[in-house]
């Protein structure tokens, strides 16, 4: 069976700057994000249930998903994030799960925002943190995306707490310097991942 790794890290944490390293060194990547989106994706019946839920509205004339009106929706109605999540989870995980077990790389990597709130983590054998202080995680978040800095407080306020991460992680990464510090504390992490792989 493959070695599963799950990556994850708080917005501007550098998540996605690590995920791009392995990529690099030649491993998988099974991005949480990209399949949620792709569950929802014109035809798909993830989006015929979501219709069926809450009304033609959550579709555009072009038959994609009204990410932005569902979006202003659920945080008017707090009843409906669950009801989204009822939906959209399961259909992620059983994604996911399939993409993972279709990798060819020596090990593969689940990446995910949430991968300790929405239980992913029991998906893998073994979890990487990356870390960095909030005003580090505010800068970053902000100069990437150009997202106002409350918007950017809201979503680290969702996000579990940092230090419960760091509980919960079997390896953690600071991520405070530049990229090269980050790629140098990886490749250890990489070969100890590589020779997992091969027990």
């Amino acid at each position: 069976m493959t070695f599963i790794l799950g990556l994850t890290g708080g917005i501007g944490s550098g998540k996605s700057a690590a995920s791009q390293w392995f990529e690099t060194q030649g491993i998988q990547v099974v991005d949480a994000d990209i399949v949620a989106r792709e569950i929802v994706e014109k035809g798909q019946p993830a989006l015929t249930q979501i219709k069926d839920t809450f009304g033609d509205w959550v579709v555009l004339e072009n038959g994609e998903l009204n990410r932005r009106a569902l979006r202003e929706y659920i945080f008017k109605e707090p009843d409906a994030r669950q009801q989204l999540e009822q939906i959209t989870h399961p259909a992620i995980r059983t994604a996911i799960i399939q993409q993972l077990a279709n990798a060819t790389s020596p090990y593969v990597i689940l990446v995910s925002p949430l991968l300790f709130e929405t239980n992913q983590h029991q998906l893998t054998h073994h979890t990487l943190l990356i870390d960095a202080n909030e005003d580090l995680q505010i800068l970053r978040a902000s100069q990437r995306d150009g997202q106002a800095i409350d918007q950017i407080q809201k979503i680290i306020a969702a996000q579990m707490p940092r230090a419960e991460k760091q509980k919960i992680a079997n390896d953690i990464v600071l991520n405070e310097e530049h990229i090269e510090h980050l790629h140098a504390k990886l490749e250890p992490l990489h070969q100890q991942y590589l020779a997992r792989s091969k027990q």
